[in-house]
């Protein structure tokens, strides 16, 4: 499979070495999927930053958030009750944890490729029992003078959607969890359509369905409902095992272009797109056979978690054509491709109902 994203030559714009971790004893193992948006002319990164501590022989140590804090919990590697077998999550007496705890962390640019941590903005860390383990994979959509956040909340209860708004990125006001577990990969569309706002989400299915994209919408932006299922895996396809968004859908004068990702039975992770209706997004009018991006980059396909291009963010320049994607590499890495909107919407194949 070939691609057709220009990646920027300074890749990976970001790595974990490049930022501080947020406590003593801990270390930034990751750097994924961050959220793009414009604020004060300078293009900006909200991050999703894995932490965890410094490992020691012998044992395996993980964090979780208590009451606010952090809470640092070691376990022999020989015990018999703990399966380390995968580098994101264990197992430990039945119940599963996550081998860092993720928080959100603001960067910005002047020139779209070199970032940098302002002063006085606030790292966003879990809040409350619904995100113990942390918050991750955050989008951003601006509208109606607001910010709204979407990401993905992680406890011991599940992975759901939290959502929050800001107008000036110092104080937010929380909203709670918008969609329950399992959920995650929610984006906002950037305006109102017949007077309704509209969600792109993925509900997850380990036995009858699957993991598919579906859109919701709300009269206020905190109440979800009218959910209908609009994108399946393809059988036999580079996203046959799942799907899910990326940023809130780019206004075209034929639709709603959304970039998605989707992943393969040997845990490949792609990008394609796919166009729905301007004033019905559950309308399904196009999407992309073969993807638009394959990890295929040294830092692509190598990483804390290898094979994987992820993207939840991006900005579109004034030409209106060129779009600058920014997007996880192997579970680790910051980087970003271009793309013409006019390539992307020549690949897309007509759907039929």
């Amino acid at each position: 499979m070939k691609d057709i994203a220009n990646r920027f030559e300074g890749n990976p714009l970001l790595k974990p070495a490049d930022l501080q971790p947020s406590g003593d004893g801990l270390e930034i193992a990751c750097l994924l999927n961050p959220g793009v948006f414009q604020f004060q002319n300078k293009t900006w990164l909200i991050v999703r930053v894995a932490e965890r501590p410094k490992q020691k022989e012998g044992l395996i140590s993980f964090p979780i958030l208590r009451s606010g804090n952090i809470q640092i919990i070691e376990i022999p590697l020989h015990d018999p009750e703990l399966n380390a077998s995968d580098a994101r999550v264990i197992n430990y007496k039945g119940n599963d944890y996550l081998t860092t705890l993720s928080h959100l962390r603001l960067l910005c640019s002047d020139d779209h490729i070199h970032f940098y941590e302002p002063a006085g903005y606030p790292l966003l860390q879990g809040d409350g029992p619904l995100q113990s383990f942390g918050v991750e994979d955050c989008r951003v959509s601006f509208l109606e003078n607001k910010y709204y956040l979407t990401f993905t909340a992680v406890s011991e209860n599940g992975v759901g959607v939290g959502l929050k708004t800001t107008v000036d990125w110092k104080s937010f006001e929380s909203h709670g969890m918008m969609l329950p577990p399992h959920n995650k990969d929610c984006a906002l569309f950037g305006e109102k359509i017949n007077g309704f706002y509209y969600a792109l989400h993925r509900p997850s299915s380990v036995d009858i369905g699957g993991n598919y994209i579906w859109t919701a919408k709300s009269p206020d932006g905190i109440h979800w409902g009218d959910h209908r299922c609009i994108i399946k895996t393809r059988k036999g396809h580079w996203d046959d095992t799942r799907v899910g968004a990326g940023a809130a859908p780019i206004k075209t004068e034929n639709g709603w272009l959304e970039i998605y990702h989707g992943a393969n039975q040997q845990h490949q992770y792609c990008l394609g797109a796919f166009l729905s209706d301007l004033n019905d997004p559950a309308k399904l009018l196009a999407r992309t056979e073969d993807p638009i991006m394959v990890p295929s980059a040294p830092y692509e396909l190598s990483g804390f978690f290898g094979n994987v291009v992820f993207t939840n963010g991006h900005i579109v320049d004034p030409d209106g054509d060129t779009l600058n994607l920014y997007y996880g590499a192997s579970d680790e890495f910051v980087c970003g491709a271009r793309f013409s909107l006019k390539e992307i919407c020549s690949l897309l194949k007509p759907c039929h109902d």
